[in-house]
This record gives C-alpha cells, sequence and structure tokens, in this order.
C-alpha cells in the first residue's frame, strides 16, 4: 500500500506514470510520529516535563484570567453606574459588556481545565464556578486556592508502588 505525499519524498519513493511521487505508508508513518511526539521520542522524563510545563501555562493563564475578569466586572459596574445614574450613558455598558461576557466564559472554561490538570474535587471545582458570577469573588477564590496548594505546579512526589509478588 503506498500514498501520495509531495513535499517528504525519501530516496525509496517510486513515480507514477502521472508523474507523481509516492512514498511507502510506513515511512509516512515514522515521519508523522517523529512530528507529533517529540515526548514520546526523548524518553519517559521529557513526557513529565511537559506535563509540567503545560500544568504551568494553563495554572498562569487562570490567574491572569481571574483577574481580567474582576477587572472587567470594575469596569461593567462604572458602566452600569454612568448608565442609570445622573448622565444617562450606556457607552460603558456597551464596551465593558462584551468583553465581561467573553471573560466570564474564559474564565470558566480555565477553570475546567485547571481542576483536570490539578485534579480538583467536584466541590472545588464547583465553587471556583460559582465564583465567576459575584463581582470580584474571582480574585477571592484565586488567593484562597494559591494559599491551599491548589495552583501549585510541581506534581506531589510519590511513593514508588511494589512491583511483582509481595515480600514475605
Amino acid at each position: 500500500m503506498v500514498t501520495t505525499l509531495s513535499p517528504l519524498v525519501p530516496p525509496t519513493s517510486h513515480v507514477h506514470a502521472t508523474g507523481r511521487k509516492s512514498v511507502p505508508l510506513s515511512t509516512v508513518r515514522r515521519a508523522v510520529t517523529a512530528v507529533a511526539s517529540p515526548a514520546r521520542r526523548a524518553g519517559p522524563g521529557a513526557y513529565a516535563a511537559n506535563m509540567t510545563f503545560v500544568r504551568a501555562k494553563v495554572t498562569r493563564l487562570f490567574v491572569a484570567a481571574a483577574i481580567a475578569e474582576a477587572i472587567s466586572w470594575a469596569g461593567l459596574l462604572a458602566g452600569m453606574a454612568a448608565k442609570y445614574g445622573p448622565p444617562g450613558n450606556e457607552l460603558g455598558v456597551q464596551i465593558f459588556g462584551p468583553i465581561h461576557g467573553a471573560l466570564f466564559v474564559v474564565y470558566g472554561a480555565l477553570v475546567l481545565a485547571v481542576a483536570r490538570l490539578h485534579r480538583w474535587s467536584l466541590l472545588a471545582t464547583g465553587v471556583a464556578l460559582a465564583c465567576a458570577v459575584p463581582p470580584f469573588a474571582t480574585l477571592v477564590f484565586e488567593r484562597w486556592a494559591r494559599r491551599r496548594g491548589m495552583l501549585d505546579v510541581t506534581e506531589p512526589v510519590r511513593e514508588p508502588a511494589p512491583v511483582g509478588w509481595p515480600a514475605r
């Protein structure tokens, strides 16, 4: 079985009557595997290092989203005060409403991602999601989670599991 792949043509390729070059499927699989999984080629320690990097990046994004969501709440509240107060200007709500809505959705998605990566309980995840509703509660939750170690990037050290039959 052969497949056609123009940019990746090794010396063992074949030229068809149509002028197109084909590559054996095993060569394509090797090339895709080499490109798609550099951590797998580098050894078992590379996967853990890559996951630590991902965990750190998503955690930083979560903290930034919590702060940005609180700032957008402040802007939305100021816009609502201008709208319903003496000036009667709706510009603040028109600007900060969509911004706050987008940050609300981003915060919710990042809560789910961080909860999965850090293995939060269902209760902690629910509280984090509920904190997106009251103004400035995302900041309170983020500080609380950081103090409790729920946002630590390094994984806890585990005792090695015994392998084989139990010792007598």
